[in-house]
């Protein structure tokens, strides 16, 4: 049959997205915070189903790989990392090298990048953390973003080591164990970490409660990318 082809470039921005096999919760996530008019492609990265620190370090050696099934001859305005903890685990300039070894793309972003970005947009350096991980993960987020000039003096974890039980924490013990580690202290933002956490229902709910910013690993990593591909948002609730 007769057919036709375009030959008019695509001038939307173009996102891809790096997710990890066990991931239930980032892709609608992203449906959500990103505009219509922006072009995104997804991949995966095998993933343990325990998160500890050797799972997450493992996760290196296949990040080319999962960036290389993106469409060859692709061209990406950035590429994001869906895991907070693996990129604290890695560390961010390993990952960016491993994602630009499999695919061509201007920037690459990842959950903790992202943060810091946002902390120094909202002008903030105090934050509390509710996380769904063990301790010993837990901690070297923390490691880094202290590096970072970001104290985290406020803390509580699930202490969940199964990655696939993360998505099934429901809403309300996310914002019950907000409020109750939020009680008596003083910081100026709480992270809700994990790009598998279901946190995007409680975000706008808690800052009107708590009265102060908060953000979560897909807000901030959807926010951040935005912003390296060109499309100027001022801060990351903007996209609520």
């Amino acid at each position: 049959m007769a057919r036709s082809y375009t030959t008019a470039d695509d001038t939307r921005a173009k996102l891809g997205l790096i997710a990890l096999q066990a991931d239930r919760t980032i892709e609608d996530d992203f449906r959500r915070l990103m505009p219509r008019d922006v072009s995104l492609l997804v991949s995966r990265v095998p993933s343990g189903l325990d998160v500890t620190l050797d799972s997450l370090a493992e996760m290196e050696s296949a990040l080319s790989g999962a960036a290389s099934l993106f469409p060859v001859g692709h061209r990406f305005d950035v590429v994001g990392y869906g895991c907070t903890s693996g990129t604290a685990q890695i560390g961010a300039p390993v990952i960016a090298q491993q994602v630009q070894a499999g695919t061509e793309t201007g920037a690459v972003s990842e959950p903790v990048t992202a943060l810091i970005a946002a902390c120094h947009a909202l002008k903030v350096s105090r934050i509390a953390i509710l996380s769904p991980y063990v301790a010993s993960v837990s901690n070297r987020l923390r490691e880094v973003l202290a590096a970072a000039g970001i104290t985290t003096p406020t803390f509580a974890s699930f202490d969940e080591g199964n990655e696939a039980a993360v998505a099934h924490i429901d809403e309300d013990s996310i914002t019950r164990a907000s409020i109750d580690m939020m009680k008596d202290t003083e910081v100026e933002a709480l992270f809700l970490s994990c790009t598998n956490l279901r946190t995007l229902g409680v975000i706008a709910g808690l800052q009107d409660e708590l009265g102060v910013p908060v953000l979560s690993s897909n807000l901030v990593l959807a926010w951040h990318m935005l912003n390296c591909a060109g499309l100027d948002v001022a801060r990351p609730r903007d996209l609520l």
